[in-house]
């Protein structure tokens, strides 16, 4: 079994205001408005955690930032 997250391991906790809301298991929560080109460990986006990778032109999505979430939590467990 990998030790890698993968998308089914956050929690998509809704949206307020436009600001997306996803959680892990073990209680981390990362953050994402349309207009934030990162995701963000707080609802205002000040605190960057990662940025969002995308082609020359491309409008972000939310798929972007679960690929950020997602980047970001297996850079922590050094995969």
């Amino acid at each position: 079994m990998s030790d890698l997250y993968q998308a089914h391991d956050i929690n998509y906790r809704g949206e307020n205001c436009g600001v997306h809301n996803w959680m892990t298991q073990d209680g981390h929560s990362f953050y994402w408005h349309p207009d934030w080109l990162h995701i963000a460990e707080d609802e205002t986006g000040m605190h960057v955690k990662q940025p969002l990778e995308l082609a020359p032109g491309e409008a972000p999505q939310k798929h972007h930032a679960i690929k950020a979430i997602l980047h970001y939590l297996n850079g922590l467990t050094g995969q």
